[in-house]
């Protein structure tokens, strides 16, 4: 019926691209904006560092000082959490390059899949290197009495202060890579194309 009136059975699939162009530069800003929110978390954690001298002991009226040193290395889940958002922002920035440049060695939708799944390798990544973050940053504000772990941010406040920006960016980033996931693996899903039915 559409062929009676003259129309070009090429406008279906043309408006389906230009309604599919805005949400390829959705995607393209919340690529970046995730990969300045974890390269953010990466950097600052580690950078993260402060060094105290405090009073460990008193002997009569002498007090015994030691200066000590709080940084990022001292922790394994700290660690695990800079591994984990670097990354992640690399993984952003490639799959940036990949969106721009890489359409010319798409194979029947592969580039996509692969895309998609690589997407949600990184959300599994980051979001274990957060738990372990947030854990750990919990233990050293509140500590542990039943096992005997004293708390240290009432020490090292600045050292606590901001490794809690970097676990605050690095959360931001993991939303916007969940959504980024969610969009990636919607582009498989395309519309079938109309059939014409014979006259």
């Amino acid at each position: 019926m559409a062929l009676d009136n003259g129309a070009k059975p090429e406008a279906v699939h043309d408006s389906t691209l230009v309604s599919k162009a805005p949400s390829n530069q959705v995607l393209l800003v919340l690529r970046l904006v995730a990969f300045f929110a974890t390269a953010a978390a990466t950097i600052v954690m580690a950078l993260n560092k402060e060094t105290k001298t405090i009073v460990v002991a008193t002997i009569g009226s002498t007090p015994i000082n030691a200066t000590l040193t709080a940084k990022f290395q001292d922790t394994p889940a700290f660690v695990f959490f800079v591994i984990a958002n670097g990354m992640a922002s690399l993984h952003n920035l490639l799959m940036v390059v990949v969106e721009i440049w890489g359409h010319k060695f798409d194979y029947k939708g592969l580039r996509l899949a692969m895309i998609a799944v690589l997407d949600m390798m990184t959300v599994a990544l980051a979001s274990g290197g957060d738990g372990a973050a947030t854990f750990m940053a919990e233990l050293g504000k509140k500590g542990n009495s039943h096992a005997r772990w004293n708390k240290i941010c009432d020490k090292f406040g600045t050292f606590c202060d901001h490794g809690a920006g970097a676990i605050i960016s690095s959360f931001v980033g993991l939303l916007l890579l969940v959504l980024i996931t969610a969009l990636s693996i919607g582009r498989l899903v395309k519309p079938r194309p109309a059939t014409l039915s014979p006259v």
